[in-house]
């Protein structure tokens, strides 16, 4: 505590003394940027000309470190100076130890009763972790597989990257932040391997002399498809796919022809039973207009104009071959003498005389026979 007071007392006497007596010297080159990580040490080098009298060291607007051309006036025991001089010029050097994140911002170099300064930034790195899920990975060959990265607590985020110790088709990665913690990040790796190796995820920073790196294991086991192949290789990707998209269309177009074979069948046969049906049809009408033909003949037509008081004329009629037999009571009745068969038969075979009745009584035809 008496240490503090001595050094502010001591402070204030250099300060009066020194707005007393003036001062017309300048900052030759003042500090310049710097990277460190969480930790480590911080060196800021200022240039003034001869004859200073006092050099002032600001971190964010407050001032951490004073040097007197005797001796530092030192307040915080992180805050230390050391001292050169080169060319006539001395050099006042503000060492930070063991730098924490609070400690980012701007560093200031001024001189009592000088209208110049010099500046620099403190840029502060946080160096987190990095991991892969598994140590070791189990995958399948000509697969895509993915293998994800995790940079957890940094700042800022770093550069993450893949170093890739296997045989591959393919591989392609991409890294994004976490959205939920600005100190994280993610990076995810995609690819096709063709054998075993090692898998190395690699974070660099801007500062960081060594990039972090974590490593795991990739053992790759044979394709289902490759067991079958005689020469110990699987078919790639898009031969599938082609194959594939091959089969589906062959199965499509004999579906299509099974279907027209079915329909051409089914019209046939709606055909050949329509065929069979007419002809049956056909058959029947004709079979019935024969049988219709066959009553009729056997039943005969009515005959409208019979009539029952002429019995004798009836008889005469259904008796054609011996109308002679009628003729001869006539020759009887007319008082002609009988004459023997012999002059009997002549007569009617010289002239035979049929006469026929007609069953209507309004007409009757006779017929002579020579």
């Amino acid at each position: 505590m008496e240490g503090c007071w001595r050094g502010i007392l001591a402070t204030l006497v250099v300060l009066a003394g020194l707005a007393a007596s003036g001062s017309s010297y300048q900052i030759i080159e003042g500090p310049k940027n710097v990277t460190v990580q969480v930790g480590w040490e911080a060196r800021f080098n200022c240039t003034v000309s001869q004859g200073w009298r006092l050099i002032m060291w600001a971190l964010n607007s407050t001032v951490v470190l004073s040097v007197t051309p005797k001796e530092p006036i030192i307040t915080n025991d992180r805050f230390t100076s050391e001292s050169y001089e080169e060319g006539g010029d001395f050099i006042s050097e503000m060492i930070i130890h063991d730098v924490q994140l609070s400690d980012a911002g701007h560093i200031k170099c001024s001189l009592q009763n000088s209208d110049r300064e010099g500046s620099a930034f403190l840029s502060v790195q946080v160096v987190g972790k990095l991991s892969i899920p598994n140590n070791s990975l189990v995958v399948t060959e000509d697969e895509p597989c993915n293998v994800t990265c995790h940079a957890v607590g940094w700042t800022p985020l770093p550069a993450l990257s893949w170093e890739i110790g296997v045989p591959v088709s393919h591989s392609s990665y991409y890294s994004v932040p976490e959205p939920d913690d600005l100190q994280s990040a993610v990076s995810v790796l995609t690819l096709t391997p063709q054998g075993n190796g090692t898998l190395t995820c690699v974070a660099a920073m801007q500062g960081l002399q060594v990039p972090e790196s974590v490593t795991v294991n990739l053992t790759v086991r044979p394709s289902p498809l490759g067991d079958t192949d005689e020469s110990g290789t699987s078919l790639p990707t898009w031969a599938i796919v082609l194959l594939a998209v091959s089969f589906s269309l062959l199965l499509i177009l004999i579906i299509v022809l099974i279907i027209i074979f079915c329909c051409c069948c089914v019209s046939r046969r709606e055909k050949k039973e329509s065929d069979y049906q007419s002809e049956i049809r056909k058959s029947a009408n004709v079979k019935t207009n024969k049988e219709t033909f066959e009553t009729k003949l056997k039943s005969g037509s009515e005959n409208c104009g019979y009539s029952s008081e002429e019995p004798k004329t009836t008889k005469a009629a259904s008796l054609p071959p011996k109308p002679y037999e009628s003729s001869v009571p006539e020759e009887r009745s007319s008082g002609h003498p009988h004459q023997g068969p012999d002059h009997h038969r002549p007569a009617s075979s010289s002239r035979p005389h049929v006469t026929f009745y007609m069953a209507s009584p309004k007409k009757v035809r006779n017929v002579t026979l020579v």
